[in-house]
């Protein structure tokens, strides 16, 4: 069985991804993924394990025969001696000194002077997390141990414009992506594949497992952990209710390790269909015109409700993701009684930790009267299509503050004009964003797939701007 709507899968993905089951796999035919999230995962840099830790691996998910091949590499531990080389890139194109000076003193550093200086406040939490980390390792390092084999990912590794052009510049092919889905006539066998942070689906595994490709996966174990959970719910003959973007290529992965699913965006829809399984809402055909793209092949709602779990994109907003739990948990309990409940619904925590502690943290800055009395504006630095950086962006818009969302340095013009994401998903270019005629304070975070170079090259960008504005005043 394959997994269908916009999270189609690909090829024969049978249901509860049980691989010694499978049949004959076609070619996978995913649907280009649209504006979603990416990333993410444990702890700011702060872990050794390779392994995924608590996170757990992908081989419950129904993907063992795959991930326990000599062709499938997921650890640091089969790239030893490509470390040392990798190690030195990562010094020299992740690093930031700026961000380490505004760490070491207490958050607040300014530049500039007179009219021209820009006092900069960072959130405690920012930035590149482990998980991302691990990825970006992990692609260069298959870059460094395959030189003379051609290389390709299936999709962006990170949501972040600058690693990904840094993996094209070292020889990686990005495949192809149609109105019908991933061209991957140009994989050929002997070739080498990576996964990026956020996955693949299952079908996508056996494709290129039967290809004969040597894969690197460079998932994040978050991600994978997931998983895990979705394969325990199916075990259960439960349809598993995913709180992500039904396009999102996270969710797209996790989709094709389910056998029924739902996935649901946010509050407002998980009470639609929680309305729906009580008899409030009894219209069948608007709930599914309303969820086509987000559910699987064959799902009807008088059936696959009765039973359920929840999983989550991992970029997900935590409290969000625990308050749909608790209202799916509640419904159960309504509609079946307390004593059928543990048959009928189950639920784990799979928001990772660096989401949750950016997310914290720039609203522990907004919620601060001392911190945002003078503070002109919030500039949030990530991807335009990371879930994880969008959410950042909101959480100081709804408190009132004017926030900008660029995804790299270029975004600010030498015009004094700024090219900026906004929460409806539009890209835009305004004019005239910096006061010329006195100092100002900018707030600043950065998603969980940004490296903080990156972030230091915006704000010098936006510290030369300033000066070059107050001198032209003066």
């Amino acid at each position: 069985r394959r997994a269908g709507g916009a999270a189609a899968g690909a090829g024969a993905v049978v249901a509860g991804g049980a691989l010694r089951r499978r049949r004959k796999t076609r070619k996978p035919g995913v649907k280009a993924a649209a504006v979603g999230d990416d990333d993410g995962a444990g702890g700011r840099g702060d872990s050794d394990d390779d392994t995924g830790g608590q996170a757990g691996g992908v081989e419950a998910a129904g993907a063992a025969e795959i991930v326990g091949g000599q062709d499938f590499l997921r650890n640091k531990s089969a790239f030893l001696e490509q470390q040392e080389a990798v190690d030195r890139r990562m010094l020299s194109a992740m690093k930031s000194s700026l961000l380490e000076e505004l760490k070491s003193e207490f958050f607040e550093v300014t530049k500039g002077e007179g009219n021209g200086a820009v006092t900069f406040r960072l959130a405690e939490e920012y930035g590149l997390c482990w998980g991302a980390v691990r990825s970006i390792e992990l692609a260069l390092a298959a870059v460094e141990k395959f030189p003379d084999k051609k290389k390709h990912i299936t999709n962006e590794l990170l949501h972040n414009p600058g690693v990904n052009k840094m993996l094209e510049d070292a020889g990686v092919e990005f495949v192809e992506k149609t109105p019908s889905g991933k061209n991957f006539e140009g994989v050929k066998e002997g070739d080498v594949v990576i996964l990026p942070a956020f996955g693949a689906t299952l079908a996508e595994m056996q494709y290129f497992d039967e290809l004969g490709v040597t894969t690197v996966d460079t998932t994040c174990p978050w991600v994978s952990k997931v998983w895990n959970v979705v394969d325990k719910q199916v075990s259960k003959e439960m349809t598993t209710i995913i709180h992500g973007k039904y396009a999102h290529e996270e969710a797209i992965a996790t989709a094709s390790f389910c056998k029924d699913y739902l996935i649901v965006k946010d509050m407002d829809e998980a009470e639609y269909v929680c309305e729906y399984v009580l008899g409030i809402n009894a219209d069948k055909d608007a709930f599914l015109k309303k969820f086509a793209k987000a559910m699987s092949p064959g799902f009807d709602p008088d059936v696959h409700l009765k039973k359920i779990g929840i999983a989550n994109q991992t970029t997900m907003y935590k409290r969000e993701t625990a308050a749909i739990g608790k209202l799916f948990e509640r419904t159960m309990m309504r509609k079946y009684g307390p004593d059928d409940l543990e048959q009928r619904f189950a639920a784990f925590d799979t928001i990772c930790d660096a989401t949750q502690e950016r997310q914290d943290a720039i609203t522990a800055m907004v919620e601060d009267p001392e911190k945002t009395k003078d503070l002109d504006f919030v500039l949030v630095v990530g991807g335009f299509d990371s879930s994880n950086t969008a959410h950042l962006v909101e959480i100081p818009h709804a408190k009132g503050l004017t926030v900008f969302h660029i995804n790299e340095a270029s975004c600010i013009h030498p015009d004094n004009s700024l090219t900026h994401r906004l929460l409806d998903g539009s890209v835009v270019t305004q004019q005239n964003w910096l006061p010329a005629d006195r100092p100002i304070t900018v707030g600043v975070t950065s998603g969980a797939s940004t490296p903080d170079a990156y972030v230091q090259e915006a704000l010098e960008q936006l510290v030369l701007l300033k000066g070059v504005l107050a001198s032209n005043t003066a």
